[in-house]
């Protein structure tokens, strides 16, 4: 069980769809996005304790600005480390600067952590010791907006050690960064096929680096990317240029889900986290076809795009045993049948003496699923009462109906 436990990350992503003014007039804080990416780190907490990362991406920003940071803790109180980190910055930043911490450009340039595009991870490991370096998320070319990746995920690939040109120099790599260089191996060789299309345009070199940022298919490249890819796997991805994504594989092994309306677009890995943290129905938020990206480009605008053709869906079983929130109402009712499957096993096994039998259950988990196996275990006591009253013995004795009907 240990082993699987550790196949198991939890992921986030925020994307938001206004001008941070617009969050300031209406929530009373340009830093609702990080705010919200606190809340729903905190809710899938169950999904990672060895470690967290968080990452952001400014929109806009000019050319010789930093536009992409990461922060990261391999703490037992990761989250929470990282965010008062973030949080006592902005708050000596406001300290030395009060007359200008209301106006949300200014914010953005000098805060680290605030921006449009912001990812969170929470990490079980799977490779390694628990170090920093092994956490994510990952950054590569962050010195160039048009090649720069930032990513992190939940995932598993079985043919991990073919992506990575496996050798026993590099053999200590997280498997994070070997994707990485995927994806951005793949993104370079898509700049490129845009450069040659542009390369005789008569204009500057930043004017042709911004033209080739708008017009490079991150639907391409994830596509050429997973061609590659073997396993399960829930992605999540931003470039410099303000491009995010988010990467499911073709047989919906990890969880994904996805809600977006007019202010942003949001996902994580687990379905309750979104409507928790959001306070949204159910009904608005969307499962992640398997095999599909959902790409926001840098206007905003969202949608799925196939890059790998859909197969059986194969989910993770131990997902919804164990790993996920109970809280999530289609989990809740898929444990507690499991428990209810348990009942002709259990009674069989304890020949059917619930006098002498105590029912418990363990981990904290199972707890569920015990209430399905009650109810079947009831149902099974119920019946033998219902049969033991209709004897003779029954009838003839008032103390023996009260025996009966007070069997537990």
């Amino acid at each position: 069980m240990s082993d699987a436990i550790k196949h198991e990350c939890g992921v986030a992503l925020i994307r938001l769809r206004k001008p941070l003014d617009y969050y300031k007039e209406k929530y009373g804080t340009p830093l609702y996005g990080l705010n919200k990416l606190y809340l729903l780190m905190e809710k899938q907490h169950n999904r990672g304790q060895d470690g967290a990362g968080v990452g952001v991406v400014k929109l806009g920003l000019s050319s010789r600005a930093h536009f992409m940071n990461r922060q990261r803790s391999n703490s037992p109180q990761a989250i929470s480390e990282i965010f008062q980190q973030i949080g006592s910055k902005i708050s000596e930043l406001k300290k030395l600067n009060p007359e200008l911490f209301d106006n949300t450009e200014w914010l953005k340039k000098n805060a680290q952590f605030v921006g449009e595009i912001m990812m969170g991870h929470l990490r079980y490991g799977t490779h390694g010791k628990n170090e920093l370096d092994s956490c994510h998320p990952f950054i590569i070319n962050d010195q160039s907006a048009l090649r720069s990746l930032q990513m992190c995920g939940n995932f598993n690939l079985t043919n991990i050690e073919e992506l990575g040109s496996f050798n026993e120099e590099l053999s200590d790599r997280p498997d994070t960064a070997i994707v990485l260089e995927r994806m951005s191996a793949h993104l370079d060789s898509e700049i490129e096929r845009v450069h040659d299309s542009l390369k005789n345009l008569d204009i500057s070199r930043t004017e042709l680096n911004q033209k080739i940022g708008e017009e490079v298919n991150f639907h391409n490249i994830l596509k050429n990317a997973t061609a590659e890819f073997d396993g399960g796997y829930n992605m999540v991805g931003m470039s410099g240029t303000g491009v995010a994504f988010v990467l499911r594989d073709a047989r919906g092994i990890r969880p994904s889900y996805y809600f977006a309306n007019d202010e942003l677009v949001v996902a994580a890995s687990e379905r309750t986290a979104l409507q928790t943290a959001f306070h949204i129905p159910l009904s608005e938020i969307k499962e992640l076809t398997p095999g599909c990206a959902l790409i926001i480009d840098q206007r905003g605008n969202y949608g799925e795009f196939e890059c790998q053709p859909k197969k059986e869906k194969t989910s993770c079983s131990f997902e919804r045993i164990y790993f996920s929130r109970g809280s999530d109402v289609d989990i809740y009712n898929e444990r507690k049948m499991l428990g209810n499957y348990l009942t002709e096993q259990v009674v069989n096994e304890i020949n059917h003496d619930f006098k002498n039998t105590v029912f418990s259950f363990i981990p904290n988990t199972a707890e569920v699923a015990f209430y399905g196996l009650i109810k079947g275990g009831e149902d099974v006591l119920n019946e033998w009462k219902m049969k033991a009253i209709r004897e003779p013995k029954a009838v003839e004795s008032d103390e023996r109906v009260q025996e009966i009907l007070r069997r537990r």
